[in-house]
């Protein structure tokens, strides 16, 4: 089998910080996986927001060789149900849906990055010394779709694991616990909240944490990408597991 193109797919954000963090991983892949003889070429898109999306990946990269897509993304909801499998049938890559004249290819698509004990141990580096009396919360941008929910409250017990201590996610959106409703139940109960952000990339979800715990004594930490802190190599192990089980 040829070697394949990957294409990594982020969310996509208009944050400056965010976009510089998530080139990095994907410059940090690129490196990883032609040093390594896994891949012919990388190419970064996008579903929302920026440039270029999915469909352009896919008319970007060889027709005549597997495409393996990786979603940059943290948990399985709309964007990888529908946004990038639709992208997927109408490049042809799924069976009895493709669209009409398009060639079949080999496109495979993989898991999100999460849910991964490997990232609780980067979400625990990021965080401060913790007390007795500190309350952890996982603060995710949350989804309708309940899947990717569940996927966010396997983290939070990952997290839990890896910190010997009880953790629970918030949600800034979506069907799951509201993270501004969970922040003042702890208070009330006394101690420092400390949120945990299961974000990829600062950006909008991180501004709206950082605005939820302003004037207060609780901390936010920074999300698993952001300017300051090398890409984590563990991140780029667990893109480059996506990939080798894809193939």
């Amino acid at each position: 089998m040829p070697l394949p193109s990957i294409g990594l797919i982020s969310h996509g954000t208009s944050s400056a910080e965010g976009r510089r963090v998530i080139e990095a991983l994907a410059a940090a892949v690129t490196e990883d996986l032609v040093s390594r003889g896994l891949a012919a070429e990388v190419m970064l898109g996008h579903v929302d927001v920026q440039h270029p999306d999915v469909a352009e990946v896919l008319s970007t990269l060889p027709s005549d060789s597997p495409v393996v897509l990786v979603p940059l993304l943290l948990s399985p909801g709309y964007h990888v149900h529908v946004d990038l499998a639709e992208a997927v049938r109408a490049a042809g890559g799924a069976d009895g849906s493709k669209a009409q004249g398009t060639e079949t290819r080999d496109i495979r698509l993989t898991p999100t990055l999460g849910p991964d004990p490997r990232l609780a141990q980067i979400l625990a580096e990021r965080l401060p010394d913790l007390g007795d009396e500190d309350h952890v919360v996982l603060a995710a941008a949350g989804s309708s779709d309940e899947r990717a929910n569940d996927a966010c409250r396997d983290m939070a017990e990952s997290l839990a694991h890896e910190l010997s201590k009880p953790v629970v996610a918030g949600f800034h959106a979506g069907g799951g616990d509201r993270l501004s409703d969970i922040v003042e139940q702890k208070r009330r109960a006394g101690g420092r909240v400390v949120l945990s952000s299961y974000l990829l990339a600062p950006g909008f979800f991180q501004d709206l944490a950082s605005a939820l715990i302003s004037d207060s004594s609780d901390i936010l930490a920074p999300p698993l990408l952001h300017d300051g802190a090398k890409t984590p190599p563990l991140l780029v192990d667990v893109v480059r597991d996506r990939i080798i089980s894809a193939l």
